[in-house]
């Protein structure tokens, strides 16, 4: 049997909890694997009560959540209790929120677990206990570090539609451009391919770098990073012997028509990334962290504070997370 998915509990005060309780109590319909909510049962329990959902709950051992999963949602205590109320973030949950996320890393780096399915965070809350990082990737990537060494996390945005991945992520843009370089852009791209290669069944996976500047420089008109820094990472990732193409003019990568002819975007900026992701799968995209040693997806969404608690936050994105946290589990040895 595989083994169960380690979910987190997200930003209490958001649609995380919300997501949680309506995928498993739609579990069946939605075709879902068998997956536990990391968190404090009884503030699980208050937030179905505020929904109106039927949903039992079971405290359970990471190994009893397979056998549990079909009569009632597992939970696996973490030692930290959520405070905040539907829609009104409270600092005092930060604990919960990032001991939710590290139990969830050792489950699976334990073999207890399958892979680790995020919900939401609000970083201003977390910020203001202290977190210093950008965001869950850049943890992750901190919780998944052996013997010191940091791995490069590597964000993609995955549906069947469309993949990408952005070379840079959490920065301002004009720090973007900053950092943007060919060595980067090459590290990234061959992360990529090498977890398109293990998890997704792409033999030669095909990726499409798209140019920085507006028609991908025209030439060098329009600047000339794209001559310079990304042509160059066009031809180094070749001669790796990775089916790579471009720079390509973001403006046309993204119709119907060219994404036949890719199966990832490697873009240089988070939003150049993320709009045409967002826009075409705004309700099926996973994001995926490639480049751990362990599996992490998650919903494509934020916290939605603003439903939080009505009923109204759709589990369609968490569930798409689940099921392909569970498809890339199965490329694992067991």
């Amino acid at each position: 049997m595989a083994k169960p998915l380690a979910l987190t509990s997200g930003e209490p005060a958001g649609i995380g909890p919300d997501i949680a309780l309506e995928a498993w109590r739609r579990r069946g319909e939605l075709d879902l694997p068998p997956f536990y909510l990391l968190g404090d049962r009884t503030f699980f329990a208050e937030r179905a009560k505020i929904l109106g959902l039927p949903v039992e709950l079971a405290d359970a051992a990471p190994e009893e959540a397979g056998a549990a999963f079909a009569n009632a949602l597992p939970v696996v205590a973490t030692g930290e209790t959520a405070t905040a109320r539907p829609g009104q973030p409270d600092d005092s949950s930060a604990g919960a929120v990032l001991a939710s996320i590290r139990m969830a890393v050792d489950h699976v780096r334990q073999g207890r677990a399958g892979a680790v399915v995020t919900n939401p965070i609000a970083k201003s809350v977390l910020y203001r206990a202290g977190f210093r990082h950008p965001g869950h990737t850049e943890f992750l990537a901190e919780l998944a570090a052996d013997g010191g060494k940091l791995p490069q996390p590597v964000m993609m945005l995955w549906s069947p539609a469309l993949a990408v991945v952005p070379v840079t992520i959490h920065l301002s843009l004009r720090e973007a451009l900053a950092q943007l370089s060919t060595e980067l852009i090459v590290s990234t791209a061959r992360i990529a391919a090498t977890d398109l290669k293990a998890h997704f069944g792409l033999g030669s996976p095909r990726l499409a770098l798209s140019g920085l500047n507006p028609h991908a420089g025209e030439d060098g008109s329009l600047g000339r990073e794209d001559i310079e820094i990304v042509a160059p990472a066009v031809d180094i990732l070749r001669k790796d012997g990775i089916d790579a193409r471009g720079p390509l003019p973001a403006d046309t990568m993204f119709h119907a028509a060219a994404r036949k002819n890719y199966d990832c975007a490697i873009c240089m900026y988070h939003d150049q990334a993320l709009i045409p992701i967002k826009t075409i799968a705004f309700e099926d995209a996973v994001n995926v962290t490639l480049g751990l040693p362990f599996i992490r997806t998650s919903p494509d969404h934020g916290t939605a504070f603003d439903i939080a608690g009505s009923g109204k936050a759709n589990p369609s994105s968490l569930a798409a997370a689940l099921r392909l946290a569970a498809r890339m589990a199965a490329t694992k040895p067991q």
